[in-house]
């Protein structure tokens, strides 16, 4: 729903997180509003959009007061949130070969993004700069904190990485314990760890494989699998590469279902340009590199002539 003139809300990112601290507000915490949702026959993207509405369209509401309170809107609208801030990122595995140069953008809370080029532009390099696996020039900045050694552990725990390789992120014995494992290192109780596997296996599909070796999973339970090992820490980002490469329709839809159902922001590399279309409403563009277009996603899938110039399609 667009807001009033002059509110100028800006797009989905902006208003997904507008939405996600009305939930905080209202609900006393995000868990606590997703419980709700969840009660009430929502997904938590439903709730966000039907509180976004309501703040948007009725400023006399209780809800628009709430996000009054939490600073989000002004006279200008809304303000956007930078969960995630990169400033002149540079990388190169070889001092005079960068394979990214000078990338600056942000992430809002709650926002969903497409990373955009052909092989070898640089997406996967510089997803791995989100949690400091691999560290070049420049400044990348995660909930505030910088993504560099004295912040290591918090940044991690904010950022759910999932690679393209389901195989690179699964390597226990079997699916419980591949989702249980980071937990370990949250300091949950043994019965906490147990309610959070069982639940995060439930959301995923997954339950009835618990027990089994991922070496006998499906390719898209594999995927759904290493999606799990992340999303059972409740991370505030998902950094994603390749979601639903490799795999067949229904698979791919499963893994896009799956992804339409998150709150969290996400930043996703993808040739997939159809999830683009059903998922991500902003996208960038990388090529060489470069940050050559940062856009609404609709706008970017009708300039096919750009697209041509930069790989995308063919």
């Amino acid at each position: 729903a667009a807001g009033p003139p002059g509110q100028g809300v800006r797009a989905d990112g902006s208003r997904l997180a507008l939405a996600r601290t009305c939930c905080w507000r209202i609900g006393g915490s995000f868990d606590g509003a997703q419980s709700g949702a969840l009660r009430a026959g929502l997904s938590s993207h439903d709730l966000s959009r039907r509180a976004t509405a309501a703040a948007a369209c009725h400023p006399a509401s209780d809800l628009h007061r709430a996000v009054l309170d939490a600073g989000l809107v002004g006279p200008g609208g809304v303000k956007p949130v930078a969960l995630v801030e990169l400033s002149q990122v540079s990388f190169g595995y070889h001092p005079d070969r960068p394979v990214i140069r000078d990338v600056s953008f942000q992430l809002e809370e709650g926002e969903r993004v497409a990373l955009l080029g052909p092989n070898g532009a640089g997406k996967s390099t510089l997803l791995l700069q989100f949690n400091g696996l691999l560290r070049g020039t420049g400044r990348v900045r995660i909930d505030n904190l910088d993504v560099s050694p004295p912040h290591l552990a918090q940044v991690r725990g904010k950022v759910g990485m999932v690679f393209q390789d389901p195989d690179d992120q699964l390597f226990c014995a079997t699916v419980y314990e591949d989702v249980a494992y980071g937990l370990h290192f949250q300091g949950l109780s043994p019965s906490e760890i147990e309610q959070r596997v069982r639940l995060t296996l439930e959301e995923v599909g997954l339950s009835d494989c618990a027990h089994r070796a991922p070496h006998e999973l499906s390719g898209g339970q594999k995927k759904r699998a290493a999606l799990a090992t992340v999303l059972s820490m409740e991370p505030r980002l998902l950094v994603i590469d390749e979601p639903t490469a490799g795999l067949d329709a229904r698979a791919r839809r499963s893994v896009i279902s799956l992804l339409q159902q998150r709150p969290q922001a996400m930043l996703v590399a993808t040739h997939d340009l159809q999830l683009v279309e059903e998922l991500l409403p902003r996208s960038l563009l990388l090529d060489g590199g470069r940050l050559e277009a940062d856009l609404p996603s609709a706008e970017l899938l009708l300039d096919r002539a750009r697209l041509e110039r930069h790989g995308v399609v063919a």
